[in-house]
C-alpha cells in the first residue's frame, strides 16, 4: 500500500529545493576554458581530417623515452596554377627527415625535407600557468619563410595569449568562462606589413553531449560550428562559414567514428565535395591509412593510400 500512495506536497517541495541547491553555480570556481585559437577543435576533428593523394610511408624510431627520429616519403601529384578551368598536376616526391624531443615540459620538434624546406616548432612550460610556442619555416622560395612566437598564460577560469610574428605581426586573445558550460572571448590583430588590422569575438558553449560554437571577425568571417557526441564512439558535426564582403557561404556535415581498430572519418560540404579517411591499426605500431576526396564541381578526384610504423 505504501508503494502506491503518492508522495506528499512536502517531499516534493523538499527534493526540488535540495535539487536547486545542487544545481547552484559558484563563479568564483569557474573551469578554465580552452585557448580561443581552439574554439573549434571538436568540430575541425571530424571536418578537416588529414587528406592526401598518392603514396605515403611514415617511419618512427624511438631511440630513448624522450628523443625519436622519423622518415617520411611521399609520392604523388602536386596541382600547379593554372589560367584554365582544367586542373593540372604533375608528379611529385618528397623525402622528410625528422627529430623529435618530447619531455613533459618541453617539446621541440624539427623536420627538413628534400625541396630545402625547413620547419620547426617548440613548446615550452616557463611555469606552471605560462606557455612558451614557437614555429619557423626557412625555404628557398622569397617571401615564403614565416616564424611566429606566442605566449599563452592559464589562469584559473581564463586564458589569454600574445602572438608575435614576422612582417610585424602582432596579435593577442582572451577567453574568459561565464558558467561552467559557457565561455567568451575575443582577439585583435594587427599586421604591420600589409597594414591590416582586426577583431574578432568569439562564444562556446560545451556539456558532456554537445559542443556549439560562433566566431565573428571584422575580416568578413562568420563561423558556426556544432558537435553532437552520440555515443562514446561516434560524433557528427556541422559548421557554416560565410564572408559577408566576398558573399562566399560554405556549409559542411561530418562524422567521426572509432572502432575497436580503426577509426573513420568523413564529410560532405555545399561545395560537392566529398572526403573521407580511415584508418586501421594492423598491429601494434602498425597503421594502414586510407584517404579519398571527390569534388564533383571540379571533376577532380584524389585518392592515397599509406603506412605508418612506429608510435
Amino acid at each position: 500500500m505504501a508503494s502506491i500512495v503518492p508522495p506528499s506536497p512536502s517531499t516534493v517541495i523538499n527534493n526540488t529545493t535540495q535539487k536547486k541547491i545542487d544545481e547552484k553555480v559558484d563563479y568564483l570556481d569557474l573551469p578554465c576554458p580552452i585557448p580561443y585559437e581552439e574554439i573549434h577543435r571538436e568540430a575541425f576533428m571530424s571536418l578537416k581530417p588529414e587528406l592526401f593523394e598518392g603514396l605515403r610511408f611514415d617511419f618512427t624510431k624511438g631511440l630513448n623515452q624522450k628523443f625519436s627520429l622519423s622518415h617520411s616519403v611521399m609520392m604523388g601529384p602536386t596541382e600547379i596554377p593554372s589560367q584554365s578551368p582544367e586542373i593540372i598536376k604533375i608528379p611529385t616526391s618528397q623525402y622528410e627527415f625528422g627529430a623529435n624531443f618530447i619531455d613533459p615540459k618541453l617539446m621541440l620538434i624539427g623536420r627538413v625535407m628534400t625541396d630545402g624546406r625547413l620547419n620547426a616548432r617548440v613548446k615550452c612550460d616557463l611555469t606552471e600557468n605560462l606557455t612558451l610556442k614557437a614555429n619557423a619555416q626557412l625555404t628557398n622560395e622569397p617571401h615564403m619563410s614565416h616564424g611566429m612566437v606566442n605566449f599563452d598564460y592559464k589562469g584559473k577560469d581564463y586564458r589569454t595569449q600574445f602572438q608575435l610574428g614576422n612582417g610585424a605581426l602582432l596579435g593577442a586573445s582572451y577567453i574568459q568562462s561565464v558558467t561552467p558550460h559557457f565561455s567568451l572571448g575575443g582577439e585583435v590583430f594587427w599586421a604591420g606589413q600589409h597594414r591590416k588590422s582586426g577583431v574578432g569575438y568569439a562564444a562556446r558553449y560545451n556539456t558532456d553531449k554537445m559542443v556549439a560554437t560562433g566566431q565573428v571577425a571584422s575580416t568578413g568571417m562568420v563561423a558556426l560550428s556544432y558537435v553532437q557526441k552520440v555515443s562514446e564512439k561516434v560524433s557528427l558535426g556541422s559548421d557554416f562559414m560565410y564572408n559577408y564582403l566576398t558573399r562566399d557561404v560554405t556549409a559542411s556535415f561530418g562524422y567521426d567514428y572509432i572502432l575497436r581498430q580503426c577509426r573513420l572519418r568523413g564529410k560532405i560540404d555545399s561545395n560537392g565535395t566529398v572526403a573521407a579517411l580511415l584508418e586501421e591499426r594492423l598491429n601494434m605500431g602498425l597503421n594502414f591509412i586510407l584517404s579519398a576526396e571527390i569534388d564533383h564541381m571540379k571533376n577532380d578526384y584524389k585518392f592515397g593510400f599509406g603506412l605508418t610504423v612506429g608510435e
